[in-house]
């Protein structure tokens, strides 16, 4: 199909526009906002992932389910400690080869922890109970160290962070035409 000469004009001004260094910092941050915005097409490496959690997680619960019951059968009855045994067994066993899954799942897992111990302590008057909300300065607290670890100390974050966090901070900055800068993250080989 043949490209006629207004919309090549039209390019053409979009282009020059997008090569313009005043306009780059403006630009660099619609670039960013659309690679947040768009799905990248993993789709097999999603299902495969899911299958994976899914199959570890129902191990883990038939684990954890039967190492409970058993401490209770051996002991005659249930003790707080039976749950944290068996799901320590059953963490070992399941989530324990370092693998990205089971790395994302333990540190979902770390910050959930953090939190109910945190409520926990305030709770049991180990903590004294906040007058305001911490959640706004805890969430900024997090950005900001994670940004920070991005852009000076980048190899000390998982390797799945590091490459998210790289197409939406750095790719966002780099663009040869409307094609790479709307349509494609990078510009495509030429054929």
């Amino acid at each position: 199909m043949a490209v006629g000469p207004q919309l090549r004009a039209l390019l053409h001004a979009v282009n020059a526009l997008l090569r313009k260094r005043r306009y780059h910092a403006a630009l660099a941050m619609l670039k960013g906002f659309r690679n947040g915005a768009v799905l990248q097409e993993k789709l097999r490496a999603i299902l495969q992932a899911t299958y994976t959690h899914s199959r570890n997680l129902a191990c883990f619960v038939f684990t954890y389910k039967g190492l409970c019951a058993l401490q209770a059968h051996v002991q005659g009855e249930t003790y707080q400690v039976h749950s944290f045994l068996a799901a320590f067994v059953g963490g070992l066993l399941l989530f324990g080869g370092n693998s990205n899954i089971n790395s994302q799942i333990s540190m979902y897992l770390f910050s959930r922890v953090l939190f109910a111990l945190c409520r926990l302590g305030v709770e049991e008057g180990y903590i004294p109970k906040p007058r305001w909300d911490p959640f706004p300065l805890f969430t900024g607290l997090v950005w900001g160290l994670v940004l920070w670890l991005f852009e000076y100390h980048r190899p000390t974050l998982q390797p799945s962070l590091q490459s998210s966090m790289t197409y939406l901070y750095q790719d966002s900055n780099v663009w040869h035409d409307i094609s790479d800068f709307l349509l494609y993250n990078k510009s495509l080989p030429s054929k």
